[in-house]
């Protein structure tokens, strides 16, 4: 890895530009009142937010003046991990402050909704506060109780916010999956849940095409038994079904929001994890939780404020989209792009991101490599004169995407690759306005996040590869698991390792400088002769290559005692995986990275399985490879194409023959 101090920053952030950002006013803010350090900048706040927790988060709900309808007794009533009691006593309602801008500013925009068409189209914070209040009293007439569950099958459309946000007003627990997902994959989240109000929708329409969903609908009502009342959103313009009820009859009245309110670890929403190798785990966060830690993350770290324009491109079956929603608490208009990330072309985000006006475009890191491919030129192609910050998350973004950023959209551009989880829906690292972008890194650990890279023996390290741990407690740590009564799923996947202390499951380096490198997760790290590398960076080098759209790689622990590593690529249309292209991407791995971790194997392959969600599937194909049957390797709900899968099966069976 390259020293932390030899190579200049790819972009840095001027005096102004520090001066008016809101963590700077902040600091300042916090050092009159609570005791932060005025001086040292972002490092200094940083050290003070971990070291002080109770005084950084005290001095957050001051800042946002979060309003407790009931005062706490003291920010953290218990530190330990899990089981962290945050602000006990208090009560709030998150779906109240995500609406507070409509009191000050009715008729400015709190939604612009854009479908392939690229029209946006905006809704007012008055008519989204009347919506919202209308469908919060729909719900309560249907017997709707604080703690019920109530689910969405929807895309990324104004509908879905208004659900969810009328569910948190009635203090019910939102969950939501997109309507891409086949019937098996929603029950697995939705029948654990046990929801009494079902929103679906008839379709949705996605590269150019129109996709009729009524059949699964069916299926998810006659398996779902818990569910009392199913809303019917004609998105394709189909009649209600018998048995339901119509959208538009819901949000028809005029009514002030009720805001039920709930104390700070009230369940807010469920979100799922991927579900690769058994159920998706069923992970519950609170409304006061995510309420602190996503005001901190929006407000501090993406900088975002009333005149701000946020656009990230995700579904409703990702953390990120709820993420985008509390866009709202900022007071930022939000941005719901419905549709194909590349229809009519590779380009359509930036073209969203032009006609939105955004400031804040968020993406995949995978979208900004395909770009690179594509030869997509945002800055030439379109006006993104108002974009200030480009942020990707999902995966490592390689050197090559940050170079390409700075050179085909702006240099004078605040590159955010970000990293997190599902499992506290925030990031443990990633966007900080004040600080220089180095490429191929994060800028730094989040305030709060006493994040650190741990070697095996539970010793924290500097600029070597180690676990991602954080230390001390988050807001939006889950409260728990559903259907986890005595804690022990939760406990076995975050706090096994290192009693007390949260490992994420990646490979990280922290630097000298304090910024943060992801090299893939820990569970599918490569490891020969003790050398471990994470598979991030094993792609990132070779997909570089012009032939190569995207790969995977897996090292095999072998029952002798040796270890196989195949790489396996999936070639661009017209490519051919002939020797002196097999000679190259070895040599690429050589003397890019490392000659250990030069492959065993390079197989062609037809496709890269990928979750739902578009992660690359490693674990389970590395369990098919060992020989797992393929129903017990994955869970087939979680997976974008198992025809793929077959393909890995197909071969283990012959390395095994």
């Amino acid at each position: 890895m390259t020293s932390a101090h030899t190579e200049p920053p790819l972009w840095q952030p001027d005096e102004e530009h520090i001066a008016s950002a809101a963590v700077t006013r902040f600091q300042t803010w916090a050092a009159e009142h609570h005791g932060a350090p005025a001086q040292g900048g972002y490092p200094a706040l940083h050290r003070w937010s971990v070291e002080e927790l109770e005084a950084f988060w005290q001095a957050i709900v001051e800042w946002f003046d979060i309003r407790f309808s009931t005062p706490y007794e003291r920010v953290l009533g218990d530190r330990s991990m899990p089981g962290a009691d945050w602000f006990p006593g208090a009560t709030l309602n998150y779906a109240e402050h995500a609406l507070r801008a409509a009191a000050e500013r009715p008729h400015d925009t709190a939604l612009l909704h854009v479908d392939e068409t690229h029209e946006p189209a905006p809704i007012t914070w008055a008519e989204l506060r009347r919506q919202v209040g209308s469908l919060a009293a729909e719900l309560r007439a249907l017997g709707v109780r604080p703690g019920d569950r109530i689910s969405g099958y929807l895309p990324n459309v104004p509908q879905s916010v208004v659900a969810l946000l009328a569910t948190a007003a009635v203090g019910g627990v939102w969950t939501s999956c997109a309507p891409d997902f086949g019937a098996r994959s929603v029950l697995d989240r939705f029948q654990q849940v046990e929801p009494v109000v079902l929103f679906t929708v008839d379709g949705y329409r996605y590269g150019g095409k129109e996709h009729d969903r009524r059949e699964t609908v069916a299926e998810l009502r006659a398996e779902l038994p818990t569910v009392r009342a199913v809303v019917h959103i004609p998105l394709l313009g189909t009649p209600a079904p018998e048995g339901t009820l119509t959208w538009d009859d819901l949000v028809a009245g005029d009514v002030e929001p009720v805001y039920e309110q709930v104390p700070f670890a009230h369940p807010l929403w469920v979100l799922y994890s991927s579900g690769t190798t058994g159920l998706p785990k069923a992970i519950v966060q609170s409304q006061g939780g995510i309420l602190v830690e996503h005001l901190k993350q929006l407000g501090l770290h993406n900088d975002l404020g009333p005149e701000d324009v946020f656009f990230w491109y995700t579904s409703t079956g990702w953390m990120m989209w709820n993420f985008l929603v509390s866009g709202l608490l900022t007071g930022s208009t939000v941005v719901l792009y419905d549709g194909s990330p590349g229809y009519p072309d590779t380009a359509a985000q930036w073209r969203v991101a032009e006609r939105t006006r955004a400031t804040l475009y968020g993406t995949s890191a995978a979208y900004v490599m395909a770009c690179a491919k594509a030869d997509v030129h945002p800055g030439r192609d379109f006006d993104l004169s108002t974009v200030r910050c480009v942020a990707t998350t999902g995966s490592p973004l390689p050197p090559d995407g940050f170079r390409w950023l700075h050179d085909e959209v702006r240099e004078n551009l605040w590159i955010a690759s970000v990293s997190g989880g599902t499992d506290v829906c925030s990031c443990f690292a990633g966007a900080v306005p004040t600080l220089p972008v180095h490429i191929g890194e994060l800028q730094a650990a989040g305030l709060g996040t006493d994040l650190q890279a741990w070697d095996a023996s539970g010793k924290a390290v500097i600029g070597e590869v180690g676990e991602l741990v954080v230390t001390n407690p988050m807001p939006s740590m889950p409260i728990h698991f559903w259907n986890d009564p005595d804690g022990s799923r939760y406990r076995d996947s975050y706090f096994e390792m290192y009693p007390g202390v949260w490992r994420h499951g990646d490979w990280i380096t922290l630097t000298d400088r304090g910024s943060v490198v992801i090299h893939g997760r820990s569970d599918s790290t490569l490891n020969r002769q003790g050398v471990r590398m994470g598979s991030a960076d094993i792609y990132e080098a070779v997909e570089r290559l012009p032939e190569i759209r995207e790969s995977l790689v897996i090292g095999l622990e072998e029952p002798d005692g040796g270890y196989w590593m195949p790489l396996f690529v999936h070639l661009v249309d017209g490519a051919t995986l002939d020797e002196e292209l097999t000679d190259r991407i070895k040599r690429t791995i050589r003397t890019e990275l490392s000659p250990r971790h030069v492959p065993d194997e390079i197989i062609e392959v037809p496709g890269v399985p990928h979750t739902l969600t578009g992660k690359r599937i490693e674990v389970p194909v590395k369990r098919l490879l060992q020989g797992t049957p393929l129903a017990k390797a994955v869970n087939a709900g979680s997976v974008d194409d198992l025809g793929l899968l077959r393909f890995y099966e197909t071969l283990a069976a012959a390395r095994r023959a």
